[in-house]
């Protein structure tokens, strides 16, 4: 069980391994954490939705900011790992910049609603937790632009921009549609926002092409 499943509360007494107590604790805190927000969540929530004793949340978790950032650095990394996954997926550019489109909106839309503690933190103004969310969106853009300055042969601070600006697109146009309660399905969405990007992309001729020769003279 990870920290991103939904956790069922637990009878107290239950005996786990720690590594499986820590995942059940992050499930739940997780649970608590969206529904409430971090200033209105209690550690007593949190306890009582994993069915365990406050004492045993703190022999894990200090406080409710480190638990909270043991969630963040999860979700972060999650979102990472996706990202770098998408780009690696293809080499057909087209469908490398959909899959990195649809990469965000499945991160947004996972039931578990850990998008909300990334994007829509109410603790932004936490050192700790804004250089997180900074760090992780700084990371997907250097992803992103790792592959765009090496198929367009653009400067790393121009592959940089054109990154920065297709991972924010990404995830705005993907929270929008999820909260919006869009009857627009996932796919048709991911189409759309891929063919406004590609219409733009696709206007830096690839390393190699005829067209990349031809502007170099």
């Amino acid at each position: 069980m990870t920290a991103i499943e939904q956790t069922e509360a637990r009878p107290r007494g239950t005996r786990l391994p720690r590594r499986a107590r820590r995942n059940q604790l992050l499930g739940a805190a997780q649970e608590v954490f969206v529904a409430q927000g971090y200033h209105a969540a209690a550690m007593d929530d949190i306890a009582e939705r994993a069915g365990v004793s406050k004492p045993v949340l703190y022999q894990h978790f200090p406080g409710k900011l480190d638990l909270y950032l043991a969630l963040l650095d999860q979700h972060c990394e999650n979102l990472l790992q996706a990202v770098r996954t998408a780009l690696a997926s293809t080499s057909e550019n087209k469908l490398r910049v959909a899959a990195t489109m649809d990469a965000y909106f499945a991160y947004v839309e996972d039931e578990g609603g850990a998008f909300r503690l990334v994007f829509e933190s109410d603790l932004t103004n936490e050192p700790a937790v804004r250089e997180r969310v900074e760090r992780v969106s700084l990371e997907c853009a250097e992803a992103i632009s790792e592959v765009v300055a090496e198929d367009t042969g653009l400067s790393r601070d121009e592959a940089m921009l054109l990154a920065v600006g297709l991972g924010g697109v990404s995830q705005v146009v993907a929270r929008y549609w999820l909260s919006s309660e869009s009857t627009v399905p996932r796919e048709t969405a991911v189409q759309l926002l891929t063919s406004l990007a590609w219409r733009g992309i696709a206007g830096f001729p690839k390393v190699g092409s005829e067209k990349a020769a031809s502007d170099n003279h």
